[in-house]
C-alpha cells in the first residue's frame, strides 16, 4: 500500500464502496487458476485482499499467466526480470495489461497499473482477471488449463448472409410489431411553430 493517509468525508465513502465490491470467493478461484495455468509450484497467498495484492504486486505472476496463454516461442512478454524496484514492477504490470488488451480482454474491462500497485481498487483487478479467465475458456486453443466451470464462456458473434431475393422478400413484408406509414403524408401540416389553423 502506498504512504497515504486516511481519506475521510466523500473521498472515504468513494473508496469504502470500491472496498465492497472486492469478492472474497472470486480471489480464492482466482488463485486456483492462476496456480494451475502458471504451473503447480507457486506459492499460494494467504486469504485476504492485502495478501492477494502482494501476491500479484511485481508483475512476475501475471507475466507469466498471459505467457502461458500462448505456443511457446509465441509468448507476448520475452523476458520478465526478477526485481524489487518499482518502477520495473510496475513495467511489467504495464506489460500484462498491453497483452492481456492483444489477448482480447476489453479495454473497459482492464484496470490501472496503480489500482494493483497501491491497492486502491482491487475489484477491478479481479474483473480483468476474470475476463481473460473467460477470454481464455471462450478460445479453447488448448491453452487453458483448469476448470472449465471457473469463467463462463464470452458470447460469440453469428454472422448470417442472405442472398439478394431473400433480402427483397422481406421489404415487403411488415411485421406485427410495426405499423405501417405506407400512403401518410404531411399534406395539412403547417410549417415548425406555426399555429395550427381551425376553421
Amino acid at each position: 500500500m502506498a504512504n497515504r493517509g486516511p481519506s475521510y468525508g466523500l473521498s472515504r465513502e468513494v473508496q469504502e464502496k470500491i472496498e465492497q465490491k472486492y469478492d472474497p470467493d472470486l480471489e480464492a478461484r482466482l488463485v486456483e487458476w492462476i496456480v494451475a495455468q502458471c504451473g503447480g509450484n507457486i506459492d499460494r497467498p494467504q486469504p485476504g485482499k492485502q495478501n492477494f495484492q502482494e501476491w500479484l504486486m511485481d508483475g512476475t505472476l501475471l507475466c507469466r499467466l498471459i505467457n502461458s496463454l500462448y505456443p511457446r516461442g509465441k509468448e507476448p512478454i520475452k523476458k520478465i526480470p526478477e526485481t524489487q524496484m518499482a518502477f520495473k514492477q510496475m513495467e511489467k504490470i504495464s506489460q500484462f495489461l498491453k497483452a492481456a488488451e492483444a489477448y482480447g480482454v476489453i479495454t473497459t474491462d482492464i484496470f490501472q497499473t496503480v489500482d494493483l500497485w497501491e491497492g486502491k481498487d482491487m475489484a477491478a483487478v479481479q474483473r480483468t482477471l476474470m475476463a481473460l479467465g473467460s477470454v481464455a475458456v471462450t478460445k479453447d486453443d488448448g491453452h487453458y488449463r483448469g476448470d472449465h466451470d471457473w469463467f463462463h464462456r464470452k458470447a460469440q458473434g453469428h454472422r448470417r448472409e442472405f442472398s439478394e431475393e431473400q433480402l427483397r422478400r422481406g421489404q415487403s413484408l411488415i411485421g406485427l410489431q410495426m405499423g405501417s406509414n405506407r400512403g401518410a403524408s404531411q399534406s395539412g401540416m403547417t410549417g415548425y411553430g406555426m399555429p395550427r389553423q381551425i376553421m
